[in-house]
């Protein structure tokens, strides 16, 4: 018997139904808001600044870029990143490593005296090329000026050198140098100073290195009242210096020092210190007497020395253009042996 069935009832879905949401509502007025906006904007003089809140809306999504400014760059600070003072002849151009920050294409620079807060000369434009030293001897801190704007670099240092030439009859400004060998008649083989650093009384404290002063290479000669003193100072120097000291682990023992015993000597009074070489390096400004206190037992021993050694042929393995002498002085006419190091360009090795 066939089961019943239903009448045939065509189905007809019902139409879909129009969802509004809320977020959709509030969408469609802020696009409506924003419209109106743009067409107030439009309508209004091209002169007419933009009403707030739109401004700091238009603000936020494009900000202003950083004001321009430079930097030292790494290099600046040499191979050990602790030499903090540069050397030049007055009026030369120089290299000072910059980094510059921003595009401005009008910033300036100016030399500002060691001591003071303002220049006395006008600003000049800078680039990354080259800058050109003050025309005055002294010590300089670089301010690089973006308008109004003057940002002062305190390191690294500027020092303007006295040239050679302005030495007479061994003087310079009443202070006895002496007299070079290649100033000799028949002598003029041998080298000379480019020029000599002006130290007055106030720059005796200036930080040279991270561990070493000017006063550190002043000559320890009869002269202990005249002012300003000379001296010649070669940046390698410096630089070899700071790497002996990270070598020996400065950077996690802060009680490591570096003492400088000779510095720089006048050829005057190199000529009264017992068994100096007639062409010392210390004249100079490539050389240096010192002692470390290696292992830290508070006492200089030939165990500091010995550490000290093979941290400078380890340095001068790393960077050969810092290549130089090497000197132990050790035994009764000394109280303490000590070391002499140098950047005279080849290898040397003595005991003294």
């Amino acid at each position: 018997m066939p089961w019943p069935t239903e009448p045939y009832r065509p189905v007809i879905a019902d139409p879909p139904r129009r969802r509004r949401t809320t977020l959709g509502a509030v969408g469609g007025g802020l696009l409506f808001c924003v419209a109106t906006i743009l067409v107030v904007q439009f309508l209004r003089p091209s002169d007419s600044s933009p009403t707030s809140p739109f401004s700091r809306l238009s603000e936020a999504l494009s900000p202003s870029p950083a004001p321009a400014t430079a930097s030292p760059a790494l290099d600046a600070f040499g191979n050990s990143r602790n030499v903090k003072v540069h050397f030049s002849m007055p009026n030369k151009e120089i290299d000072f490593p910059l980094d510059r920050n921003g595009v401005a294409a009008d910033l300036q620079y100016q030399w500002i005296r060691f001591g003071d807060s303002t220049s006395s000369e006008p600003p000049r434009p800078l680039t990354l090329a080259h800058l050109v030293a003050p025309p005055r001897p002294g010590f300089y801190h670089l301010a690089v000026v973006n308008g109004l704007d003057h940002d002062v670099i305190e390191q690294p240092v500027l020092g303007v050198i006295v040239p050679f030439d302005q030495k007479v009859a061994g003087r310079l400004n009443g202070y006895n140098i002496g007299t070079y060998i290649a100033e000799r008649a028949g002598r003029d083989d041998h080298e000379r100073p480019d020029g000599f650093v002006e130290v007055r009384p106030e720059v005796l404290d200036l930080q040279v290195t991270k561990h070493l002063k000017l006063a550190d290479f002043v000559t320890h000669d009869e002269q202990g009242d005249v002012w300003p003193k000379y001296v010649v100072l070669n940046r390698h120097l410096l630089d070899k210096l700071e790497l002996i000291m990270h070598d020996l682990g400065e950077d996690v023992r802060p009680g490591l020092t570096l003492d400088v015993h000779s510095g720089f000597r006048t050829p005057q009074h190199n000529a009264r210190v017992p068994r100096a070489a007639e062409d010392s390096r210390h004249q100079y400004g490539d050389a240096a007497d010192i002692t470390i206190d290696a292992d830290g037992d508070g006492k200089i021993t030939m165990t500091d020395e010995l550490l000290v050694m093979l941290a400078v042929d380890r340095v001068e393995a790393a960077h050969p253009d810092l290549v130089g002498g090497l000197g132990l002085y050790m035994g009764k006419r000394f109280p303490v042996p000590y070391l002499h190091i140098d950047v005279r360009g080849k290898r040397t090795r003595w005991k003294g």
